[in-house]
C-alpha cells in the first residue's frame, strides 16, 4: 500500500492513539491519502494494528500472526460479547468461563488472563462489553516481549472507540427471548477539545430456563490539543452486569447428556441463589509529545476498580452414569479487586549504516490488590436425575466455610524493541523485555485467623525476534522466534501447592506469508508454527503436590482471507489446523464415571489433546451490497470435535452453523435483520476445560431486529 508515514502519523494523532514519527524521506506525501483510509468504517480488510508491536505498524511488516476483527464485521454480525466475535478467529476455542467471566483458549492454551484494553492489561474476570470498542487484535503467540506475563498461544486487545469525529448514533434492537439492547454513541470534533460518550442498556432473557441479563454501560472520553505537538487523551468506563450464573450441563457415557438446550442444572430458585453480579470502574491518561519529527513520547497510567458476587449451584463431583444420577452444590465467591499500571514509551527514528531503524524504548510500573472471600461448596441435593433433573430450592445463606486471600502483585519491568529497514525487501523486528514480578499471599479464615503467608519474587527476560523478506508491494514472507513466562498465582493468588514453583515458559516459532491483492482490497495470511510450554505444574498423584513436571505443545497451520472486492462484496475467512497435545505429564485425571461405582477412575493426561481446542475449524462471512441501500449477508462457523477435560473422556461433538444477515440503510438510518444458527443445530458452544461436566450448549435459531438512527 503506498501511503506516507508521515500521513499514518497525523490520521493516528488525530485519533490520540500511539504516534510513531515520520521517515524524512517520506514526508512529502499526501496527508489526505491514509486519513479516508484509516475513517472507512465499512472496510473488512485491516491494513495495520497497534497490538503486535504497540506501534502503528502495517500488519504486512509484521513477523507474527494477527488478526484484527475491524468494526465493520462487529456491526454485521451484530455481536455484542467478545464470544460473538472470538468465535470467527481461527484457532481460539471458547470456555464457559465459569458463567461469570470471558474466557478463551489460543493455539490450544488457556488465555484467562490475556485481555488487554488499549494495550493496557484487563484481567479482571468478568464479561465485556462491545458499545465501546472499534475494533479487537488477535495477537497469536507469546507477546511477553511488550505485555509481561502470560500469553503463551496470544492474547486479546480490545481498542477503545475514541474522539475525533462528530457522531450522533442511536441504535435499538429486539431479540427474541425478550432481548432489549439501547446503545448511544455521540462525539464532537473541535480545534483543541474533542469529545466522545459511548454506552449501551441490555435487558434479556435466553434460551436456557431462568437465565436473565441486566447490564449498563457508560463510557465517556475527552481529547486535548495542548500544542501542535501535545495531547491528552482522557477516558473513563463503567460496566455493571448482572447474570445467572450457568455452569452448563453434566455428561453421560463420553459426550454431554443429551437433553433441551433450555436445560438448567441449578438451583430451583435461580434468580435468588444463583447470580453472578460485577461492576468494573476504570480511568485512563495518555500523553503524547512530539519532541522532533525523529522523537516522540507517550505515557499512559490506567486505574481500575472491580467487584463480583457470584452465588451458584452446579453438578458438583462426578455423574454416576450407571445410575443417571448426580449431586448438586452451592457456593459462593467474592472478588474486590483494584490496580493501577503505569507506561512510558520512547519512540525514536534514526539511520545507522544505511539502515532506518524505529526503536520502542518503555518501562512499565503497575500493583494490583487482588482479594477473594470464597465459601465453600455444600451439597444441597443428591441422587438427582441428570435426564429429567427435579432442582432443589436453594437458600443462598446455606454455605460452607469461608477462605478469605489477600493478594498483592507489583511489576516493575524494561522494553526496547527495533524495528529495521535494510532495504526495499528486508526488514527485522528485535525485541527483548526484563520483568520483576513481586507477589505477596495471605490466606486467613473468616475469623481472622492467618493461616499462611505466601510471597515470591520472579525475574524473566522475554525476547523476540522476526525477519521479514518482501519480493514486491503484494508479498511479505517472515520467520520469527519469542519466548514469554507464567508465574505460578499469574490469575489467581499463590497457595501452599505452587508458590516454591518457577514460572512455566513458552516458546514460539513461527513462519508465514501475507499477500495483499487486489490493489489492496483483499489480504490473505498463511502461518506454521510450534508452540511448546515448559514446566506445566501438575499435581503429583502420590503426594497431592503441583509439581513443575509437564509440556505442552502445539503445531499448527492457520488460513485467513479478507476482501472488499468490487460488486460491494466484503468476504472475511479462516481457517485453522491445531494438532495440541500434552506431550510430557504425570497427572491423572478424575474421568466420569463409568462404572456405577462412588469412586471414579482417574486416567493418565499424558498424550492427550489439549482440552476445548479443535484440530480443525474454520469460518465464513460475506456481505453484498444490493440497489436502492440493501444490503444481505451470511455465514458459517465450523469446529471440529473437542475434549471437555485433560483426560479426554469426554468429548464435545463437531458442529456446523450458518447465520444470514439484510439491511436497508437511508441517509438517516438503518435496519438490519440478523437470523443466527439458521438450521438450528443443536451444539456444544464451550466447554469448562478441566472438568467432564459443566458444558455450554450453543443458542437454537434466534432473530435480532436493530434500528440505527443520526441525529
Amino acid at each position: 500500500m503506498s501511503v506516507s508515514m508521515k500521513a499514518v502519523s497525523a490520521a493516528v494523532m488525530s485519533a490520540f492513539a500511539l504516534a510513531p514519527v515520520a521517515h524524512a524521506q517520506d514526508q512529502q506525501l499526501p496527508v489526505v491519502q491514509v486519513t479516508g483510509a484509516k475513517e472507512d468504517t465499512h472496510s473488512y480488510v485491516p491494513r495495520d494494528s497497534g497490538g503486535a508491536t504497540k506501534t502503528d505498524m502495517e500488519l504486512r511488516d509484521v513477523p507474527q500472526t494477527v488478526n484484527v476483527i475491524p468494526a465493520a464485521v462487529i456491526k454485521d454480525m451484530h455481536a455484542t460479547s467478545l464470544q460473538d466475535v472470538l468465535k470467527t478467529v481461527p484457532g481460539v476455542g471458547l470456555s464457559t468461563g465459569d458463567g461469570q467471566r470471558d474466557q478463551v483458549f489460543i493455539r490450544g492454551f488457556t488465555a484467562i488472563g490475556d485481555q488487554f484494553v488499549d494495550g493496557f492489561r484487563d484481567d479482571a474476570l468478568y464479561f465485556r462489553d462491545l458499545s465501546n470498542i472499534d475494533r479487537l487484535e488477535v495477537v497469536k503467540g507469546p507477546a511477553a516481549v511488550l505485555y509481561g506475563r502470560g500469553s503463551s498461544g496470544g492474547l486479546v486487545n480490545r481498542v477503545t472507540k475514541k474522539p475525533g469525529a462528530d457522531i450522533n448514533d442511536l441504535s435499538v434492537s429486539l431479540s427474541d427471548h425478550a432481548g432489549r439492547r439501547g446503545e448511544i454513541d455521540f462525539g464532537r470534533a473541535g480545534d483543541t477539545v474533542s469529545w466522545r460518550l459511548t454506552g449501551a442498556r441490555e435487558k434479556a432473557d435466553s434460551y436456557r430456563d431462568q437465565q436473565f441479563l441486566d447490564r449498563s454501560a457508560i463510557a465517556p472520553s475527552v481529547a486535548l490539543r495542548v500544542s501542535a505537538d501535545t495531547k491528552v487523551l482522557l477516558q473513563a468506563d463503567y460496566l455493571e452486569d448482572r447474570r445467572l450464573t450457568d455452569f452448563g450441563i453434566p455428561s453421560y457415557q463420553g459426550r454431554p447428556v443429551n437433553v433441551d438446550a433450555r436445560q438448567y442444572y441449578g438451583a430451583a430458585n435461580a434468580s435468588l441463589a444463583d447470580t453472578s453480579q460485577s461492576r468494573v470502574t476504570s480511568y485512563a491518561a495518555t500523553l503524547t509529545h512530539k519532541f522532533s519529527p525523529t522523537l516522540s513520547l507517550r505515557n499512559g497510567l490506567r486505574f481500575y476498580d472491580y467487584k463480583l458476587d457470584r452465588n451458584n449451584t452446579n453438578i458438583s463431583g462426578n455423574v454416576n452414569e450407571v445410575a443417571g444420577t448426580m449431586s448438586l452444590g452451592h457456593a459462593k465467591l467474592v472478588r474486590k479487586e483494584h490496580g493501577w499500571t503505569n507506561q512510558t514509551e520512547l519512540t525514536q527514528q534514526l539511520s545507522t549504516g544505511g539502515v532506518r531503524h524505529e526503536v520502542l524504548y518503555g518501562v512499565e510500573y503497575g500493583e494490583q490488590s487482588k482479594d477473594a472471600f470464597t465459601n465453600a461448596a455444600v451439597v444441597v441435593a443428591s441422587n438427582v436425575s441428570i435426564f429429567n433433573p427435579v432442582l432443589p430450592v436453594v437458600d443462598p445463606a446455606r454455605l460452607g466455610a469461608r477462605t478469605d486471600t489477600y493478594g498483592t502483585y507489583k511489576t516493575a519491568a524494561g522494553y526496547v524493541q527495533d524495528a529495521l529497514v535494510f532495504n526495499e525487501q528486508w526488514k527485522a523486528l528485535l525485541g527483548a523485555r526484563y520483568d520483576r514480578f513481586e507477589q505477596q499471599s495471605r490466606l486467613q479464615t473468616a475469623a481472622g485467623v492467618t493461616t499462611a503467608n505466601l510471597g515470591r519474587t520472579d525475574t524473566a527476560w522475554s525476547p523476540r525476534a522476526g525477519l521479514v523478506w518482501q519480493p514486491d508491494q503484494q508479498q511479505s514472507y517472515y520467520a520469527s522466534w519469542s519466548r514469554s513466562f507464567q508465574p505460578s498465582g499469574e490469575n489467581f493468588a499463590l497457595a501452599a501447592n505452587n508458590a516454591d514453583l518457577a514460572p512455566e515458559t513458552t516458546r514460539n516459532a513461527e513462519v508465514g506469508g501475507k499477500y495483499d491483492l487486489w490493489n489492496g482490497r483483499a489480504s490473505a495470511t498463511v502461518s506454521l508454527y510450534r508452540l511448546e510450554r515448559d514446566n506445566i505444574k501438575v499435581t503429583d498423584p502420590l503426594t497431592n503436590r503441583l509439581i513443575p513436571i509437564g509440556k505442552q505443545r502445539s503445531d499448527g497451520l492457520e488460513l485467513t482471507f479478507n476482501a472488499d472486492l468490487g460488486n460491494a462484496w466484503n468476504v472475511m475467512a479462516g481457517y485453522a489446523y491445531t494438532d495440541a497435545k500434552i506431550t510430557e505429564s504425570v497427572a491423572l485425571d478424575t474421568s466420569v464415571n463409568q462404572a456405577g461405582t462412588t469412586t471414579a477412575a482417574r486416567v493418565p493426561v499424558q498424550g492427550k489433546r489439549a482440552t476445548l481446542t479443535a484440530r480443525n475449524s474454520g469460518n465464513l462471512w460475506l456481505t453484498k451490497a444490493l440497489s436502492a441501500g440493501w444490503r444481505v449477508g451470511g455465514g458459517v462457523n465450523a469446529v471440529g470435535n473437542r475434549f471437555a477435560n485433560p483426560g479426554n473422556t469426554v468429548t464435545l461433538p463437531g458442529y456446523v452453523t450458518a447465520d444470514a444477515m439484510l439491511a436497508y440503510q437511508a441517509t438517516k438510518y438503518e435496519v438490519q435483520l440478523n437470523l443466527n444458527n439458521l438450521g438450528d443445530t443443536g451444539y456444544i458452544i464451550s466447554g469448562h476445560g478441566s472438568s467432564p461436566n459443566l458444558s455450554q450448549p450453543g443458542a437454537p435459531r434466534s432473530i435480532a431486529l436493530t434500528l440505527r438512527y443520526k441525529l
